[in-house]
């Protein structure tokens, strides 16, 4: 039995077999419509979500399996029954269990007492699938990975978190450029370090947006206010002033140089409407992605591919 809690407790060997099962998926899906046949998928959501919910839904089904959606005024859990019951219920039930949280320690708990698989479908501290499908999108768009060079914009949040991780397991430089007190946490970046030591990818941690652009081949940003904090959005607008993905951001760019954002998007804050809706962004195909890569991510878990 596997866990995907995080990239932390994949090797660099075990993410780029992964990502090479995505593509496979990918192209032949035919080949897999049964490989899960009859499995039930348990999908946790705390947090309500569009791509995660419909890609894990769509995924086990094209896999042969179903899901059982879960939201916290669908169990126990919205009314405090403890993690450790709900994963030692659910794994007499299910096959593998999907989990949407806040608290990372809560999916970590989850595992813990799970007897099946557990997958994580977004915590405050890692986002594993989102990586997993924007590294397979940057894989098709540019083949090899080493010598390409990543630039993560804004908050260094949970997917700036997991992308230093994909991006230090696949070997692809990556430079993230955040404002004093937003920066990445300086263990997971320390991890994403050593696993580099052994890829050759370059690691940066910066202030200096144009810096990150410069020479890069994919701009990635997200949303500078995530869900829950609301109240701190006036703040944050001050604090991210200057790091939005623009025209003249991108032109510090490879001259193949694409764009990536992970959904939803603001236009106007984050990034400008001419390039999420420009030539070169990819952001639709890096949503489909969730589809392929989190098919893999259940086939392996479940140790069938």
């Amino acid at each position: 039995m596997r866990h995907l809690l995080s990239l932390q407790d994949w090797s660099a060997a075990e993410v780029n077999e992964l990502l090479d099962l995505a593509e496979l998926v990918r192209r032949e899906p035919a080949r897999y419509r049964s490989a899960l046949d009859g499995k039930a998928l348990g999908l946790i959501f705390l947090k309500s979500s569009t791509r995660t919910r419909v890609s894990f839904e769509v995924a086990i089904r094209q896999l042969g399996g179903y899901a059982i959606f879960l939201s916290g005024s669908d169990t126990q859990l919205g009314r405090g029954e403890p993690l450790a019951d709900t994963a030692r219920v659910l794994s007499r039930y299910l096959d593998l269990l999907m989990a949407r949280l806040f608290g990372h320690q809560d999916i970590v708990e989850l595992a813990r007492h799970s007897t099946i698989p557990v997958i994580n479908g977004l915590t405050d501290r890692f986002h594993p699938c989102q990586a997993l499908a924007d590294v397979l999108t940057l894989r098709q768009c540019f083949g090899e990975l080493r010598g390409r060079k990543l630039a993560y914009i804004g908050d260094g949040n949970n997917v700036a978190h997991s992308l230093l991780l994909a991006a230090a397991r696949t070997g692809l430089d990556i430079a993230v450029a955040s404002p004093p007190g937003y920066r990445v946490d300086p263990e997971v970046l320390e991890e994403a370090r050593r696993g580099a030591a052994e890829t050759g990818a370059t690691i940066e941690d910066i202030e200096d947006p144009a810096a990150a652009a410069r020479g890069a081949s994919a701009l990635y940003t997200d949303v500078w206010t995530s869900m829950g904090q609301e109240k701190e959005q006036a703040e944050r607008l001050r604090a991210f002033e200057g790091y939005k993905v623009d025209a003249s951001l991108m032109s510090l760019a490879t001259s193949d140089a694409v764009f990536l954002h992970c959904l939803p998007c603001h236009r106007g804050e984050e990034v400008s409407a001419e390039v999420v809706d420009g030539p070169q962004s990819r952001v639709f195909e890096q949503a489909e992605n969730r589809l392929h890569a989190q098919k893999a991510v259940m086939l392996r878990v479940m140790g069938v591919a």
